[in-house]
Formats: C-alpha cells, structure tokens, sequence
C-alpha cells in the first residue's frame, strides 16, 4: 500500500467514526454501558431482571410454574420496551427523557 492509500484510509476511518460520533444522542454512551454491563453479567447467576414481590407472593401463595414464566415473559417484555423508549428518546436528543427511561431499565436489572 503506498503512502498516499494509507493516508487516504486512514482520513476515511476518522471522518467514518466523526460521523458517527456526530450522531450520538446525549445518552448513547450510557445506553452503550448499560448494556455492556450486562453482556458482561451474563454468567452471574446473582445477575438479571427483576420484580418488586407481587401481593399474592406476600399471602402464602406459591407460584407455579406457568405464573412464574408468564411474569417472566411480561418482564423482558417490560425491560425490552423500556430500553427501546431509551434509544429512541436518545434519537430525539432528549436527555430528560432518555435518562429516566435508562434509569428505569436499571432499576430493572440487577448487575
């Protein structure tokens, strides 16, 4: 490669990543962290979604096995919706928005 090629990719690799940078949201690199961190927890058995205790937990109910997945599901659900309102108040620039969605989500996720 000579020098001028080497140059010229190299000034297309940092105006690509300008680019991208230029488009960040106020909290995409929180968001990027954020779900970092959890990639990262993936083998901590103590890591994970969770939920306040339900009522019927708090009257000598036992769960089964169908209710337990169910709450499951409703809260990937709730987490997947939650993360996508983030990225998407990111989009808008709306930091007020976008951290308290974020928040949200890690009140979800024990890391």
């Amino acid at each position: 490669m000579s020098k001028i090629q080497a140059t010229a990719t190299l000034v297309v690799a940092v105006l690509g990543l300008s680019a991208t940078l230029a488009y960040a949201g106020p909290c995409t690199a929180d968001i990027a962290n954020f779900e970092a961190a959890i990639r990262q927890s993936a083998n901590n058995p103590m890591a994970g979604l969770m939920a306040p205790q339900s009522i019927g937990a708090q009257l000598d109910r036992q769960p089964t096995v169908a209710s337990m997945k169910q709450e499951n599901e409703r809260l990937k659900s709730q987490f997947t919706s939650t993360m996508a309102r983030a990225k998407r108040l990111d989009k808008r620039g709306d930091r007020a928005g976008c951290s308290s969605a974020l928040d949200a989500a890690k009140r979800m996720y024990i890391l």
